[in-house]
Order: C-alpha cells, then sequence, then structure tokens
C-alpha cells in the first residue's frame, strides 16, 4: 500500500470513528502527512462539523483516535490538538505532531487548554 492509499484509508477510519462518537455528521475533507523546516512532523486532518464542545465533551475519545490514527501511519505523536477557526467554536483540522526542540518549548510554556486562541491541547507528552 502506497501513502496515498495509507491516508486515505486512515483518513476515513477517523472520521467513521468521529461520526458514531458524536453521532453526527463530521467529515474529514482531506489528510496530510508533513514533515516542517524547524523538524517537526506529523499529520493535519481537516474537519467540517466539529465543535469545540464535542473536544470538552469527548476529549479523552477524540486524543485516542488521533493518537491511534498517526500510530497507523508509525508517526508516533508527541501533540495531539485542534486548530480553531478564529472567532468561532468550529474545529477547522485536527493535528498530531511530533514536536521538534524549539516548538516543544513554545508550547510546553503556555498553560491549559489553549496556549493561543486558535489552539485547543488534547495531548502534550512531557519531556523529561
Amino acid at each position: 500500500m502506497n501513502i496515498t492509499q495509507k491516508l486515505s484509508k486512515n483518513r476515513s477510519v477517523l472520521e467513521n470513528k468521529l461520526r458514531d462518537l458524536l453521532a453526527k455528521p463530521v467529515f474529514l475533507i482531506e489528510e496530510d502527512a508533513f514533515a516542517l523546516p524547524c523538524g517537526c512532523c506529523g499529520i493535519t486532518a481537516n474537519a467540517r462539523g466539529l465543535q469545540a464542545d464535542d473536544l470538552e465533551i469527548f476529549e479523552d475519545h477524540i486524543a485516542q483516535y488521533l493518537k491511534e490514527a498517526s500510530l497507523e501511519l508509525d508517526i508516533e505523536p508527541s501533540f495531539l490538538f485542534a486548530r480553531i477557526i478564529p472567532g468561532t467554536s468550529e474545529i477547522a483540522s485536527l493535528n498530531s505532531r511530533v514536536l521538534c526542540n524549539r516548538c516543544y518549548m513554545d508550547f510546553a510554556r503556555g498553560s491549559g487548554k489553549k496556549p493561543r486562541p486558535d489552539i485547543y491541547i488534547l495531548s502534550l507528552d512531557r519531556r523529561k
């Protein structure tokens, strides 16, 4: 199976799990694997129909599903988060990252679930 087939299957499985969990139409319109110049890498799933309230209520389940989706692509994430469309409660994307040292320091300094207005942290593995 090539990478695009893996991403397609992974996107579909994650979308179906979210639909079953939330009992409403959720669409993951695109899933991308990425590698950033800073050293971070991971996956991003662009979403429609997912709200911040869904995260607050089902946070543990959604984090687990996103982590499983990452592991299926051989990405062991240290940071799981949702990006919120500014000024709304709509989730733009679910994100799974292996953080580089610089980005880890940026996010580790933040406090709580929302270090920035557009970020909702599902999970951040603390380094020792």
